[in-house]
């Protein structure tokens, strides 16, 4: 049976891991149930059968970079998990992304002018930055937990997707730009046959396709925080 005391040992052994709280969490409790184990099958107490498992999951912790998310090291296992985690959420929002630029596509082809279609594409592009803008305005209770640097108890990360909530603010920005714009060049290349304008063609139809997958992205990552959040209350005051 493992203590409270004993709990908050093994607590403060993994914050010092540099691990966000959220990842801090799930391990914690695995290697919980571990001690557990070893303490009942070897017949030993917590200290000894503490230092065996911190020996077994000694490599788990080495520092290793992550430059793509991160601007530090981080522990070997956090970028296991990270990256798992990322990887889920950047398929959903590819997807999201390529049924967005299909309705482009579709709307240059089905609408009766270029009036028409700028006005479905400033409302296509404006979607995405109304939802960004309503995650946000509807979750104020948590803006606290925003910032990249919060920390719990001074020294770890709340979650590990606070890294990235920044994004969510910078690609609403780089939208609310697209939303401004037109999509003359896209129009006329496919509608009225005016190819001399290739590249720009292709950034009025890559680049909404682009923010619209990173906003996507930022959106969930957003969401999974706020999960997160909720999930560690007991390290936490209510959100």
């Amino acid at each position: 049976m493992i203590t409270e005391v004993q709990e908050n040992k093994i607590t403060d052994y993994l914050i010092a891991q540099q691990l966000s709280l959220d990842i801090l969490v799930e391990i914690r409790d695995h290697m919980i149930s571990q001690i557990s184990d070893l303490q009942r099958n070897e017949n030993i107490g917590f200290e000894e059968a503490f230092l065996k498992i911190k020996a077994s999951w000694n490599g788990e912790f080495k520092l290793v970079n992550y430059l793509l998310f991160y601007p530090t090291t981080i522990p070997l296992i956090a970028k296991r998990i990270i990256q798992e985690k990322y990887a889920g959420l950047f398929r959903k929002s590819l997807m999201i992304g390529l049924l967005a630029l299909g309705i482009n596509l579709l709307l240059i082809f089905i609408t009766k002018n270029q009036e028409d279609y700028n006005l479905f594409f400033k409302l296509l592009n404006g979607s995405f930055l109304l939802g960004s803008v309503l995650i946000l305005v509807c979750n104020y209770k948590i803006w606290k937990y925003l910032r990249a640097d919060f920390k719990y108890k001074g020294k770890s990360l709340y979650t590990m997707y606070q890294q990235n909530i920044g994004l969510l603010v910078v690609c609403a920005s780089s939208m609310m730009q697209v939303t401004m714009k037109n999509g003359n060049y896209a129009y006329q290349f496919f509608r009225e046959h005016h190819h001399s304008e290739v590249f720009l063609t292709l950034v009025t139809l890559i680049l909404p396709f682009i923010l619209q997958t990173a906003l996507v992205f930022a959106a969930l990552n957003f969401i999974e925080h706020k999960k997160n959040l909720v999930k560690m209350q007991e390290f936490l005051k209510p959100v």
